[in-house]
């Protein structure tokens, strides 16, 4: 289904009235791969590359990435009032991590309805800067494309060649941008759990204290590792980025704030740029690419490592310095088999990595070894940040990020 989505996509987006010049087929593949996998790196420009029709196909595989083929194909079985067999519940059970097989049907729907919930607010959030700048239907048609993108994680534009660099000043498109990214990030179990507990502790009349200690083992440590990173990657860009002219210099200290808030949330594996990713210091690529290789959390839009798998390797390495022989975690202990799998992620995904950049470099002497470095970390956690390099690699550079 995944790979069905994407040779169907790249067709597509390779016809003529998809397109306002010709188009070769590896960049409509390269572009179909980008969006069902939510990630954003670009070897052409949509903007100018694409009709209404070619956008038009563009979010419907960034919007069926985002949500994921399960989702996508359970929504299909409802439209077309089909039964949902135990098989396919047991495979909806295993894609988002649930407890039991009771109320499958009923968590998707939820998931679909509070997916177009939020990219509506989104959408009309942006409406507020985009109409006035663009029109009523161009102004709404480019506010509900960045939605999507944005809740997706995708970090595709239809704005031009520079992202939302020429946004970095506006506090409607960045914060409704560290919105959406933020809560697509955080994982469908997530939401589920948070709105669940919530109705619970206001239904119930308890202290709001009792909201977080009645939460789930991860819902937890999404939301900690998340609030951490977030801060972190803030604190970061902002000293590293304050005096530089290529990024943030320019800026007054309001927007600095802006604009580091802007760049630690979008290195979650949203792909949307504020400030010129070329023009980052060194310091900074490096510490974006930490923040792209963990990404976001489990059974949502964003890609990565995932924070819970960080989280528990940290956990478990805390665990041997202190002598304990189990993983725990607020009081609970994560069985040893969870462990041995977030053990396992981090080493294929460090290989597929390491394999990455290393074939890139040798397919590319004469390109700088950090640029690629960037790429190839944007490309593995499906984050979408470049630094200017995609476009310019080779056919062979750009099979390797695909």
């Amino acid at each position: 289904g995944f790979l069905g989505v994407i040779l169907l996509g790249a067709v597509l987006l390779w016809l003529p009235i998809s397109n306002q010049q010709p188009i070769a087929f590896a960049d409509a593949l390269f572009t179909a791969v980008s969006a069902v996998c939510v990630t954003g790196l670009v070897t052409i420009t949509p903007a100018v590359q694409f009709t209404v029709i070619g956008k038009g196909i563009l979010l419907a595989l960034i919007q069926i990435g985002g949500l994921g083929v399960i989702a996508c194909m359970v929504a299909f079985f409802l439209i077309i009032k089909k039964k949902i067999t135990m098989k396919e519940r047991v495979l909806i059970q295993q894609t988002y991590n649930l407890d039991t097989l009771t109320g499958m049907v009923q968590f998707v729907i939820r998931i679909l309805r509070g997916t177009f919930l939020v990219e509506g607010i989104g959408a009309l959030l942006y409406s507020i800067r985009f109409i006035p700048e663009f029109g009523l239907v161009e102004g709404i048609c480019y506010s509900v494309f960045h939605a999507v993108s944005a809740f997706c994680n995708a970090g595709i534009d239809i704005l031009g060649s520079s992202s939302y660099m020429a946004y970095v000043k506006s506090p409607i498109v960045s914060l409704t941008t560290i919105f959406l990214i933020v809560i697509g990030g955080l994982g469908f179990p997530v939401w589920h759990d948070i709105y669940t507990n919530t109705k619970r502790v206001i239904t119930e009349r308890q202290p709001a204290r009792r909201l977080f200690m009645r939460l789930k083992l991860q819902t937890k440590i999404v939301l900690t590792m998340t609030a951490v990173l977030l801060i972190t990657g803030f604190l970061g860009f902002f000293i590293l980025e304050y005096k530089n002219p290529e990024t943030m210099g320019g800026l007054n200290f309001w927007q600095k704030l802006m604009a580091s808030g802007f760049q630690s949330v979008t290195t979650r594996t949203a792909g949307f740029a504020s400030v010129s990713q070329a023009g980052l210091t060194s310091g900074s690529k490096l510490l974006a690419c930490i923040l792209m290789f963990v990404g976001g959390s489990p059974a949502g839009t964003a890609g990565g490592v995932k924070t819970t798998t960080v989280a528990m390797l940290l956990l478990t390495c805390l665990g041997v310095l202190k002598g304990k022989r189990d993983t725990e975690c607020f009081g609970r202990k994560i069985e040893p088999s969870i462990v041995r799998s977030g053990i396992a992620i981090i080493l294929l995904t460090f290989l597929f990595w390491l394999s990455g950049v290393t074939l890139i470099t040798v397919l590319e002497p004469q390109v700088d070894f950090l640029r690629i470095m960037y790429e190839v970390t944007s490309a593995m956690a499906t984050v979408g940040l470049t630094a200017d390099l995609t476009p310019e690699l080779g056919r062979a550079s750009q099979a390797v990020l695909m």
